[in-house]
């Protein structure tokens, strides 16, 4: 049975102007499970993007623009009882949680959300969204936070120092870290990730380092050239990420490949399967789920 208290986004504002009490106790309230269960392979699907105000999709620069469009396809992705759970922000989680989507799923909080898209301080990507303590306190299955690491812009040690410290605070409340790391650099002004093999491997290295413990460390990795001699750099648990392809079908056939791999464990993927080309949210995420399963 549902844990619904909103049958529309009306009475999701509606309950947030007059009960907004409510959304802690329902919480409390939602059927939880844990991370790994069953076959161990898990497809999450991902919205924290519009915090960062990254609001396109390919060609379209205001794909994302709509919440309500936005919550209608994650509803649509978690219908699929081949999804495990949604790896989002507080806003968008109190939404699905309100609309009774979020029973039975893993959730995933988003931590640093401060380094804005093309931002002149986009690499001093700050903790401004869930903490270790609000993600503990919801039962969630831990949280995610991106690292991109620009060797040349001194900002890189705040957001290094940042997400350590939220490995550790996970790790005490035995809650999964997400850590998403990235060689990262300016191109023309513009905060470019390096997906060459040899960078990805170098990411690894140091984002898996991060924190006085990995006992409760996972990776989000993009799928590039030579997964096999990537994901050789790394024993912890891995997902694959989806990015916003060029090519879908491409992209799809990357990930069959690289799924294959002992420590991948399924795919983390937002954009790629929320705004596919012919907006069929359901035929994307269940072609997914296939490859997962």
């Amino acid at each position: 049975m549902s844990s619904a208290l909103c049958t529309d986004y009306a009475a999701v504002t509606s309950l947030r102007a007059t009960d907004p009490g409510a959304i802690a106790k329902a919480w409390q309230r939602r059927i939880t499970r844990p991370v790994v269960r069953g076959d161990g392979r898990l497809m999450i699907v991902a919205a924290d993007h519009p915090a960062r105000g990254a609001l396109a999709v390919g060609g379209r620069p205001t794909a994302m623009n709509s919440r309500t469009d936005l919550l209608d396809r994650l509803r649509a992705a978690l219908a699929d009882p081949g999804v495990d759970g949604v790896l989002a922000t507080s806003d968008i989680l109190d939404d699905l949680l309100l609309l009774g989507a979020l029973d039975d799923k893993v959730v995933f909080s988003s931590f640093n959300r401060g380094g804005l898209a093309g931002a002149s301080f986009e690499l001093d990507d700050r903790m401004t969204a869930a903490t270790p303590k609000s993600t503990a306190a919801a039962k969630m299955n831990g949280g995610k936070m991106l690292c991109r690491i620009d060797l040349d812009d001194p900002a890189t040690v705040s957001t290094m120092t940042a997400c350590a410290r939220a490995v550790d605070e996970l790790a005490d409340n035995g809650l999964i870290a997400m850590v998403e790391p990235f060689m990262s650099r300016r191109v023309d002004g513009k905060a470019t990730n390096d997906l060459s093999p040899d960078a990805v491997i170098k990411s690894i290295h140091i984002g898996q380092g991060l924190g006085s413990t990995s006992a409760y460390t996972w990776l989000k990795l993009p799928v590039v050239e030579e997964m096999d001699r990537v994901m050789a750099a790394t024993t912890l648990p891995t997902l694959l990420l989806g990015g916003d392809p060029a090519d879908p079908d491409e992209a799809f056939a990357s990930w069959e490949k690289a799924l294959a791999l002992p420590s991948v464990r399924g795919l983390i993927v937002g954009r790629t399967l929320l705004y596919p080309a012919d907006d069929d949210v359901s035929s994307a995420v269940a072609t997914a789920v296939a490859m997962v399963r």
